[in-house]
């Protein structure tokens, strides 16, 4: 072995522990250095976690505080379409103008429905407004006053009552003059003839006649008078008696103008003239300016009242085959609707009804809901303001206190009131036991009292 390797050997050997020892120290110091860098990730991790944590816990308040005033916001909004919903409506009943059972309102995003209940002689309506899941809801309560009722089921002015030819009443009649039948026709009720021209003659009361004179008659119950003759009186008599005192027609002319107002407020037709309805439609307030026709399989809903500046026919062009009808619309409830012919410019030769071939009316199907037709035709004599013939039925009134009611041919109606009205042929007159009511603007336009307005 040559010096130079001895010496490294000699070297190495020497230094080898060293050597190790220092490689030891280096692999232990990375070692350590690789576990400090673990656990500050896992520290910064740690410190992350903590900080959403504190974050999330800032936040929420925050969030919730948003969704509330977000919420509030929408509240608020509901509850102002609700109302003006309840607002609309109310105004439409009170005016009568034309609304369903259910109206509703869209203002962007929010709408309001608003819903008509007939409770009595209440109306519950009832507003929500909605604004996505947010609803806010409002009820109004209202009622209608200043009524006119029929007390009679026939009642004339001085042109008289006149039942011939197996004609039936059933109810009570009054007349300013006489009231006179044919072969006994019988009225189930009683009977009043006022004035010192009241006549009862020829007639079968089941109830208490009144009148200065009754001849030829039979009185189920009491009589009063200061003549009879010809007469069986089932009750007591009261001879000497006086005189009952002459009558009112039940519907004055200024109420029948604020029916047509009503109904020219809410529209006016000028044409087609003649105006002529032959199939389904729901019409009212309205106002024609012309003559009226309701023929053929027509059915016609009423949702106020109707003002005819002309005459006014219903009922089929063609025999008993088709059948119009005339009803008044649900949400009126138990309050009664007038159609109107009237042309103030001449009321003489215009105005006239003439209602026949089966027709058929219909109330709201509420008690005391009736089709009340008035005409304001002032010619009397032989000619007819009203004529309801050919089996027309149903829940009618008709109303001429100016001229002639001609009831005949097996018609089948409620009552009638005019300056003069006959019924013959077999016609029927039978008033329900619910009194009708006729508001004083006509239909669902009365004077409404608020009984409440509150949210719910």
């Amino acid at each position: 072995m040559n010096p130079i390797q001895n010496n490294l050997n000699k070297y190495f050997n020497k230094n080898s522990a060293r050597v190790i020892s220092y490689g030891m120290k280096l692999r232990y110091r990375d070692k350590r250095h690789s576990n400090s860098g673990q656990a500050m990730m896992i520290a910064v991790m740690f410190f992350l976690a903590g900080s959403l944590i504190v974050l999330g816990g800032a936040t929420s308040p925050v969030l919730k505080d948003v969704k509330i005033s977000r919420d509030i916001e929408k509240s608020k909004q509901s509850i102002y379409l609700s109302e003006s919903g309840l607002e609309d409506v109310v105004y439409r009943v009170k005016n009568n103008m034309n609304f369903s059972n259910t109206e509703s309102l869209v203002i962007g995003d929010i709408t309001a429905t608003t819903t008509i209940a007939v409770v009595g002689d209440k109306r519950e309506i009832v507003s929500a407004g909605y604004k996505d899941n947010v609803v806010r809801t409002t009820k109004a309560i209202i009622s209608e006053g200043n009524n006119t009722s029929f007390d009679y089921v026939l009642q004339s002015a001085a042109g008289g009552i006149e039942i011939n030819d197996e004609a039936y009443v059933s109810g009570d009649v009054f007349s300013d003059t006489a009231i006179e039948g044919e072969f006994s026709n019988t009225i189930t009720g009683n009977a009043i003839s006022a004035g010192p021209s009241g006549l009862i003659r020829n007639i079968h009361i089941t109830g208490s006649g009144y009148a200065n004179t009754i001849a030829s008659s039979t009185i189920d119950g009491n009589a009063y008078y200061q003549s009879i003759f010809g007469t069986s009186v089932g009750g007591t008599s009261y001879p000497g008696s006086p005189d009952q005192a002459l009558g009112t027609m039940p519907i004055s002319d200024s109420s029948i103008e604020d029916m047509e107002t009503n109904a020219q407020n809410g529209g006016v037709i000028n044409s087609p003239c003649p105006y002529i309805i032959n199939s389904n439609t729901t019409i009212g307030p309205v106002k024609v300016n012309c003559n009226l026709v309701i023929q053929d399989s027509a059915i016609v809903t009423l949702s106020g009242n109707v003002w005819v500046v002309g005459n006014l026919l219903i009922g089929s062009s063609t025999p008993i085959e088709k059948s119009a009808t005339v009803k008044i619309s649900q949400s009126i409830g138990s309050k009664s609707i007038a159609i109107i012919a009237d042309n103030p410019s001449d009321r003489e030769n215009s105005g006239t009804v003439s209602i026949k071939n089966s027709a058929i009316f219909e109330g709201s199907g509420s008690a005391g809901s009736y089709v009340v037709v008035i005409s304001q035709n002032n010619k009397t004599g032989s000619d007819e303001a009203i004529e309801v013939k050919n089996s027309a039925r149903g829940d009618l009134f008709v109303y001429a206190s100016h001229g002639k009611v001609l009831i005949k041919n097996s018609a089948f109606i409620n009552g009638a009131v005019g300056y003069e009205v006959e019924v013959k042929n077999s016609a029927h007159i039978d008033a329900d036991a619910d009194p009708v009511n006729i508001p004083s603007t006509g239909g669902s336009g009365g004077e409404f009292s608020l009984d409440s307005w509150l949210e719910i």
